[in-house]
Formats: C-alpha cells, structure tokens, sequence
C-alpha cells in the first residue's frame, strides 16, 4: 500500500491581501510560518520518505516542514503548481469582480464556464497534476510521501478521484492552507482516504498565537485600486479622509499626492481607504482608512498594494512613518512591522522584510 498525504500550501500573501496568485510567486505571511511549524509538529512522529512540492515558493516553503526535520531531499514539480489564471494574475480579486462578474462566479461555482485570455482550462490542470500524482505513486510504491500543493489543484484532484464532476466542484470545499488530505494507491487505483483535515490548527499551541483580525465579508471580492487623479478627484479624496485626527492636514497630502503614487481603494465604486507611497518605493508615508468601513481587512489589502509595488521595484523591505503615539501603531504591528529607527523630524519608522529565502526560490519571479 502507498500512502500519500496531499497538503495545501501554508497562508501566502495572495490569500491575506486578496490577490490572486496563480503561478505567480508570493511570499508565505507570519501566519503562514506558524501554520508552518504547526504542520512540522503534526508530522513530528509520522514517517515520510519522500517530499514532492510544485516549484512555488510557497509550496517549497511549506514543504519545510517536514524535508528539513526529517533530512530528505525536496523534490520539486512544475506540474504541481496552482493554475495558472492568465491575465488575473496579480490583480485584486475586487478588480476582478468588477471587471469580470460573471467569469469571477464561473471561476468558484461553475468551472466548466470558467475561460480567461492565457489560462489553463480545469480540465488541464485536473490532468496535469493527476498524472504527477499517478507518477508520484509509483515512484514511491510501498512507501509514504508527502505532496505539497495548491488550493484549486486540490480541490479539482480530490473531487475527481471522488467521483464528483466537474459542474458540481462549486459543492466541494476548499482545505484551509496547510489542511492535510490522505491518499492511498494500490494496484493502480487511487483513493481518498480523508479530505482537507486541518487539526493542527487547532491546538492550544497554535491558537495561542492567533489574532482576531477581521477580514473582508465573505460576499465581498475586495477592494480594488486606482491611482490618485488630480486634480478630478481632490474632492473625493477630501470627503474620504472627513473624520481624520485633529491637526490631520489633508492639503498637505494633496500637495504631497501630485509627486507620490497614491493608491485609492474602492469597494465596488466606493473609495474606502487610501495609502501613500514615496518619495521611494518601499516606504508608506500615509494609509488611511474611513473610519465607517474600518476592522473589515481592508487596511490589510492597502498594505498588499504597497508589498506589490516595493517588490516590483527590486526592494526586500517596507517601511512605514509614523508618527510619536501613532494609533495605527498597533495595526502595523500585527501586519509584521517591527521598530526600526528615528527620523530626522522626530517621527518613527517601522520595518517590514518582504524578501524571499533564496533556498525556497526555484523558478524566476
């Protein structure tokens, strides 16, 4: 008998910002790292030997877990990858849905619709990574291997190996990351011995860490973004900054908005939240959300925008000013900004390290 324990990839920044990943590389969040360590416990005393992964960084990363502790080779497969979704990539799921409503529902629900301009179809994804299982399967003929995967590619696999068509894969749930299914092959055949079990998430020692962090309502795509466009929008800008602490001097920010990308975040066509980067790349001078659409992730989706633009622009690190006793302080915190120093005019910097671990890099960003 071989066994197969088929795992999803830990949290990525994709899955927190709102942003579809596809075969594009992401960056594993804090929480990812300690789903990471929860999945190295949960895999502590059972035997593995061999470890498969796509080529993702994500996935290389999960795959830590259990190839570093255990001293084995990772074993890395372009045909384990996520599906590749064309010209979404990269793009907010807000932007998404505003775009493209009905392919958007098609994507979840109704995969057999699902056709965007450079994707694969689920129908070649589903053979893909079914015969990179099958292969998989009797390489290690016998022996137990771990397979660590993506959301959709699970998904689509474990469905067909339960017999579930494609038209009905919108019933199917989706593993949380890294929930754990279990495969068995004998003689061939291929089944499912149990689904997206997540109880390692589940233990006091993980739950000890966790935050309460509200993230966008389940119905909601997102927010999508669009620069700043002077001086049409000074308008709109002022009204959605209305509420600011006192002494916040929001022409000072207009000025400053006509020499810096400054990024405004709609929910549907409603501006909810605005985030100022510059002078360089890498560093959040202002972010601001309107206190009425506050503690529902979308702050966390403004901080996604500015990790996408210092990445895009070759910087390891994101920096946020702040000011003494800021209140937002708190929040920067949780989303991984640590002290880093003093400016010159007496306001605080805090650091974020967006890098990648080279050793997990195996395929070009």
């Amino acid at each position: 008998m071989t066994r197969l324990y088929l795992i999803r990839h830990a949290e990525a920044e994709g899955n927190l910002y709102r942003i579809a990943q596809g075969q594009d590389n992401s960056n594993l969040t804090d929480r990812g790292w300690r789903q990471v360590r929860a999945l190295e416990r949960r895999f502590a005393d059972i035997p593995v030997d061999a470890v498969y992964a796509s080529d993702l960084y994500r996935t290389c990363a999960t795959a830590s877990a259990l190839y570093q502790p255990k001293g084995l080779p990772l074993h890395r497969r372009t045909d384990l990858r996520e599906i590749c979704v064309g010209s979404w990539e990269r793009r907010t799921w807000g932007d998404i849905a505003r775009e493209s409503p009905e392919q958007m529902d098609a994507f979840s629900h109704h995969p057999e619709r699902w056709h965007v301009e450079g994707a694969e179809t689920p129908e070649q994804v589903l053979e893909r990574v079914l015969k990179a299982i099958e292969t998989i399967a009797a390489e290690q003929a016998g022996k137990t291997a771990a397979v660590v995967s993506h959301g959709y590619a699970i998904r689509l696999l474990l469905a067909h190996l339960q017999g579930i068509p494609l038209e009905k894969l919108g019933e199917t749930p989706t593993g949380d990351n890294t929930a754990v299914s279990l495969l068995e092959a004998e003689e061939g055949v291929l089944r499912v011995v149990f689904r997206d079990d997540n109880r390692h998430l589940k233990t006091p020692e993980f739950l000890a860490g966790e935050k309460v962090r509200r993230r966008a309502n389940a119905l909601e795509p997102g927010l999508w973004f669009r620069p700043l466009q002077l001086p049409q929008q000074a308008d709109t800008l002022r009204e959605l900054l209305e509420g600011r602490e006192a002494g916040f001097d929001a022409e000072r920010l207009l000025s400053d908005a006509a020499g810096q990308m400054t990024l405004v975040g709609y929910l549907r066509e409603e501006p909810v939240g605005v985030v100022q980067l510059g002078p360089e790349p890498e560093r959040i001078c202002r972010l601001w959300i309107r206190p009425d659409c506050r503690r529902r992730g979308f702050g966390t989706q403004l901080i996604g925008q500015a990790v996408q633009n210092a990445r895009q622009s070759g910087k390891e690190r994101l920096i946020a000013e702040l000011e003494e006793e800021h209140p937002a302080a708190g929040f920067f915190a949780d989303h991984g900004f640590r002290p880093a120093g003093t400016l010159a005019d007496g306001r605080r910097y805090l650091e974020k390290n967006i890098g990648f671990l080279p050793e997990f890099l195996s395929c070009t960003l």
